[in-house]
This record gives C-alpha cells, sequence and structure tokens, in this order.
C-alpha cells in the first residue's frame, strides 16, 4: 500500500492505495467525482480525460501514486459556481453538442486546455484537437461548433 495525496478541483484527496490504482478509480472512489468516466481502459476513447497540472490525460493510463502531490481537474471543478457553467459547458448546451454525455467530460477537459493554449481556433484545428476523444452519438459538428462558440467568448 502506498500513501497517495493529490489536489483535485482545489481540494486535497489523500488515501493509502495500492500501487495498481488507477488515477480514474482514485478519483471516483476516493474523491466520490462520478464525472470521469471509463470508456476502452485503454487510453484509446478519451472519456477519462482529466487535466493534471493544467495539461489533458487519461486517467485510465496513469496509476494514482504517479499523481501524489500534483493537481488535477476534473469536469466538476469547471463551473466557477453551482449556478453558473463554464463557458464552455453553457455553449456544449446551447449548440446541442451531446446526446448520451457519456464522453462529454472529456471532451470538455480536452477543450479547455486547448482553448487556453489556442484561444481562436479554426474548425479544421479543433477536429484535430479532438483526435483522441470518441463520440458515438454526436457526429461531431455541434461539438466543433460549440468549442468555436466557446473561443468566441472567451475573448
Amino acid at each position: 500500500m502506498r500513501k497517495v495525496s493529490v489536489e483535485i478541483n482545489g481540494r486535497v484527496v489523500e488515501g493509502e492505495v495500492e500501487p495498481r490504482l488507477l488515477l480514474g478509480d482514485f478519483i471516483r472512489d476516493n474523491a466520490g467525482l462520478t464525472g470521469t468516466h471509463f470508456g476502452c481502459e485503454h487510453g484509446v476513447c478519451g472519456a477519462c480525460t482529466v487535466q493534471l497540472d493544467g495539461e489533458p490525460v487519461r486517467s485510465c493510463l496513469m496509476f494514482a501514486v504517479q499523481a501524489n502531490g500534483r493537481r488535477i481537474a476534473t469536469v466538476e471543478g469547471m463551473a466557477p459556481s453551482a449556478t453558473e457553467l463554464h463557458v464552455l459547458q453553457q455553449a456544449f448546451h446551447e449548440s446541442h453538442a451531446l446526446q448520451c454525455g457519456f464522453c462529454t467530460p472529456g471532451i470538455l477537459m480536452t477543450m479547455e486546455a486547448f482553448l487556453r493554449a489556442e484561444p481562436d481556433p479554426s474548425p479544421e484545428r479543433i477536429r484535430v484537437a479532438l483526435a483522441g476523444n470518441l463520440c458515438r452519438c454526436t457526429g461531431y459538428q455541434n461539438i466543433v461548433t460549440a468549442v468555436r462558440l466557446a473561443a468566441d467568448r472567451m475573448k
């Protein structure tokens, strides 16, 4: 067993875990944050994407012990308050950029970091940035529209 202390959405979460416990399982089980979803568990679908020190990572490919002492952001920490959505979340809502919603947390975590790095992306650049996130429902057009809308609003 190993002791792990991780800051998740500004709150320190500690636990004693098996060395092979996945970061996503730590987030879900130890922190009680269930917005991070497991899809393929091979790092392909992107559903489990969270931000580690501001950069998107697949929480199914990382052990909790590797995140010890670091900062994690999950979809639950995006909104500025309980009554207000993040600009990107609001754009997804308005643009009908989700259907079942299973992939949405991973896409939001990926796109939030992408927009910080590239604040005025073309639709083509958005599609390239989305390449690691699979959605079986939407066909991506509304997702691209939502990301572009959020980019315009964040200027």
